[in-house]
């Protein structure tokens, strides 16, 4: 196949691409920057949305395009980020499928990132992808970014928006989890009682080739694993599998001072499951730090 992803140089976008090398696939990379090394099957082509429109060339005769594109959550949110995290999801998905409804040939298939966060705060709720759009900032942004990209429908195309949940990989979230439990300080946060769903970062991307490799329709696909945690459960898998001690406590008081606003993204309680029939290498939480640690 050939396919064409934004966001490639992201902690998502390198694990994906590598894969779809490995894979054999032609891969077209929507890019800011210029990239070296990726092999023969791979063409860069230069964007920075939502400046300007991706060149036609990259979207021409591709069997699908992966955007991933987005600056990153994990910052305070100011009055100014939050504009940068609207503007570069919201606004490039708008200027992707723009430049998609001007082809004479489009893709069929568009699968466009999103987040859980969409379901906002749901304590403790079964949510699959037929739940509704939540209430917060991650929800708004979400709920709109998804809009952007379904528009693609209107052009004849697949869209399906990925709601990924938290990603364990070598980078990422686990990354900035692990010195504190390197150390011995590390526990739970807050209540410990919210739920998080997470997924290893090859089943992410497993996940993701079931999504190009199956026409299973429009819609949203939940990217998380079949087995979401409590956040005390998940301290407590993390310091046994690092042989650490797990005890201590981080107040939601604390978190809020030292994160704003950005706290909700920790603090809050999203039981997500997935319904999308796939096999998963990793399903529970221990087998999947223990094969990245």
């Amino acid at each position: 196949m050939r396919i064409t992803v934004t966001g490639a140089t992201g902690f998502l976008g390198r694990s994906l691409v590598q894969r779809l090398s490995a894979d054999g696939h032609s891969i077209c990379l929507l890019t800011r920057k210029p990239l070296t090394g990726l092999g023969h099957n791979v063409e860069i082509f230069m964007w920075d949305p939502p400046r300007v429109a991706p060149p036609a060339e990259a979207l021409e005769n591709a069997d699908a395009v992966i955007h991933l594109a987005g600056a990153p959550v994990n910052q305070r949110w100011t009055a100014q980020a939050k504009i940068e995290l609207r503007a570069s999801r919201i606004d490039s998905t708008r200027a992707l499928v723009q430049a998609l409804s001007a082809l004479d040939k489009r893709p069929p298939l568009l699968l466009s990132a999103s987040a859980i966060g969409y379901y906002g705060e749901r304590g403790d709720e079964l949510l699959d992808e037929s739940s509704t759009v939540g209430e917060g900032f991650l929800a708004s942004l979400s709920d709109d970014w998804e809009k952007q990209g379904n528009l693609a429908r209107s052009l004849g195309m697949r869209v399906n928006c990925l709601r990924t949940g938290i990603v364990l990989g070598k980078g990422g979230a686990l990354e900035s989890m692990l010195p504190p439990f390197r150390f011995g300080v590390g526990g739970k946060l807050g209540t410990g009682q919210q739920w998080m769903s997470w997924i290893h970062v090859d089943d992410w991307v497993g996940m993701v080739l079931h999504q190009l490799e199956n026409p299973l329709g429009s819609g949203p696909a939940n990217l998380t694993g079949p087995n979401p945690v409590r956040n005390l459960e998940f301290t407590a898998t993390l310091g046994r599998v690092l042989r650490r001690p797990a005890l201590l406590t981080v107040p939601a008081f604390a978190l809020k001072l030292l994160l704003g606003e950005m706290s909700t993204v920790v603090l809050m309680s999203q039981r997500v499951v997935p319904t999308t029939k796939y096999e998963f290498r990793f399903p529970t939480l221990e087998a999947a730090l223990r094969s990245l640690l």
